[in-house]
């Protein structure tokens, strides 16, 4: 969709993926009345193949115009502190691939097997970055890494930068929800709120109420853009 378009008609028909319960209710909290009218805020489970059966299932019942993969998630310094929000620029499979004692980790792309990276709607993804820093929101736009195990350590984390340079947030669904939504055709974005840096694994600094907080601010601004 060109931008010019999607200033003049918004979408009728809008599905959001969560992985968990907090997390929908952190969404429909910002929508508010409009939940459930043109927003479908639905369970996509935790991790990429419960995320795209279901979001795959939603599409094959209904008809939709743009699909979201929305929650929380880890951030990677300096890009996402926590608190912040990060619009993916592309939404990688970041562990999708092989590891080889000679090269290390080698991606499905350079397998030769397909692709791990699929490309949000820019149109959208355009206009949602900059109505959400006008209403004073700290967004970064950049990549957003799916894996099925999250990082816990500095080297795994060193390893994800060194392949990813820029790579600004971490979470567990966004590639299986897009991949379901590349499958049917439907543009898809995806939004994490940053609870906790990517890093050793440290519970004590996770900041995930505020994350929370964060999400449902983004979410409120979501029916003025879409």
């Amino acid at each position: 969709m060109e931008a010019s378009s999607l200033n003049n008609t918004l979408s009728n028909r809008i599905l959001i993926m969560t992985a968990v319960e907090a997390e929908r209710e952190a969404v429909q909290r910002g929508l508010g009345d409009t939940a459930g009218q043109r927003f479908d805020v639905q369970l996509a489970g935790v991790g990429p193949a419960s995320a795209a059966a279901r979001t795959a299932l939603l599409l094959a019942r209904g008809s939709y115009d743009l699909v979201i993969s929305a929650g929380i998630g880890g951030g990677f310094e300096p890009h996402a502190a926590p608190g912040s929000i990060v619009l993916s620029d592309r939404i990688i499979a970041a562990d999708l691939g092989s590891g080889t004692p000679e090269h290390g980790f080698i991606s499905v792309d350079e397998l030769g097997f397909g692709s791990s990276i699929i490309l949000p709607d820019t149109a959208y993804l355009d206009r949602l970055t900059s109505v959400m820093r006008d209403a004073g929101l700290t967004v970064h736009t950049g990549p957003v890494l799916t894996v099925s195990t999250t990082t816990g350590s500095a080297e795994t984390t060193a390893a994800l930068i060194q392949r990813i340079p820029d790579a600004s947030a971490e979470g567990m669904e966004g590639f299986g929800v897009a991949e379901a939504a590349r499958l049917m055709d439907v543009p898809v974005l995806e939004i994490r709120a940053i609870s906790n840096k990517v890093g050793p694994r440290d519970r004590d600094s996770w900041r995930i109420p505020e994350a929370l907080k964060a999400l449902t601010l983004a979410s409120s601004l979501l029916p003025e853009v879409l």
